[in-house]
């Protein structure tokens, strides 16, 4: 279980006029926001100007990372399709996910070693209710695609540690980051509690280079870094939920956190516009996959 929460530290607002803001990822000294319920990819400079660099045919939801020879991949989710951009900016199917799983599909990790990683999926959800237990996939560089593992609480964020052997999940609706083992062919073992969040809701996630995690919590409307075994080190409050986090900026500890107004899965696709970007300066820089360094493998 977790320990008591550390003093809580309040962010600043970086910029605000997102929809839902998801998957934020620091690339090329930018960071890269999904303005789900838009289908746009935006991109943030330091001085908070954001510009909308990609639509993507889908409005919920998607997320982004990139090969290591620096193309940006794009799950859209309820189509079912990892999308891959091109020198001349088209998008082209790199894998379809159908054959899997009707069920949408949502998180994309690529790991030092040009493995992909996405989790959502599974078998239909049961009456009344949004999501049903969740997979991961494994797509490799020769374009395999296999499922590596299955009931996942609702799979979220994804990160994978520095040296590739270790890929850590949020299960959002059992409270709890969960680690697995990554083989020498990408494929997970050895499912493990890497930390009980108590009353904790994790959604996106990321790493930083003391091995420790921060995850993004929408009901609690905060960020938190936690110690593998559930130690909390450190809090971030918002008014609002917090859907995913990212560590960025010049060295790598900026914690970026989009945040957005939560009133249910049925009005995700709305008008309004209580999307944010917040910034807070972290103790230590980010590490593993996704990578604030870009291009690195």
């Amino acid at each position: 279980m977790p320990s008591q929460k550390s003093a809580s530290k309040q962010a600043r607002i970086v910029t605000s006029g997102l929809a839902f803001g998801e998957s934020p990822r620091w690339h090329e000294g930018r960071l890269w926001v999904c303005n789900w319920g838009t289908g746009e990819i935006v991109v943030i400079d330091t001085q908070g100007n954001s510009k909308v660099v990609l639509t993507v045919p889908a409005t919920l939801p998607y997320s982004i990372d990139w090969l290591p020879d620096g193309r940006l991949l794009v799950v859209s989710g309820r189509e079912g399709l990892v999308l891959r951009q091109e020198a001349d900016g088209t998008l082209a199917t790199h894998a379809d996910l159908r054959p899997l799983s009707k069920s949408p599909w949502n998180e994309i990790v690529v790991d030092g070693r040009g493995n992909i990683y996405v989790n959502g999926g599974g078998p239909a959800p049961a009456p009344g209710e949004h999501f049903g237990p969740g997979t991961i996939v494994l797509i490799t560089p020769d374009g395999t695609i296999r499922q590596v593992a299955e009931n996942i609480a609702f799979a979220n964020g994804m990160a994978v540690t520095p040296d590739n052997k270790t890929l850590i999940v949020a299960e959002s609706h059992a409270n709890r980051l969960t680690a697995f083992d990554i083989a020498a062919d990408g494929g997970l073992s050895n499912r493990r509690v890497w930390a009980d969040l108590g009353n904790g809701f994790p959604d996106g996630i990321a790493i930083d280079a003391e091995g420790a995690v921060w995850y993004a919590d929408v009901p609690n409307r905060h960020c938190v870094r936690v110690r593998e075994g559930g130690k909390i080190l450190q809090t971030v409050s918002a008014d609002r939920g917090c859907f995913a986090c990212m560590l960025g900026g010049a060295n790598g500890d900026t914690l970026f956190i989009v945040a957005a107004e939560w009133r249910g899965f049925e009005h995700m696709i709305s008008d309004a516009r209580t999307g944010q970007v917040l910034s807070v300066e972290a103790p230590v820089s980010g590490a593993g996959w996704p990578s604030y360094i870009s291009g690195r493998r």
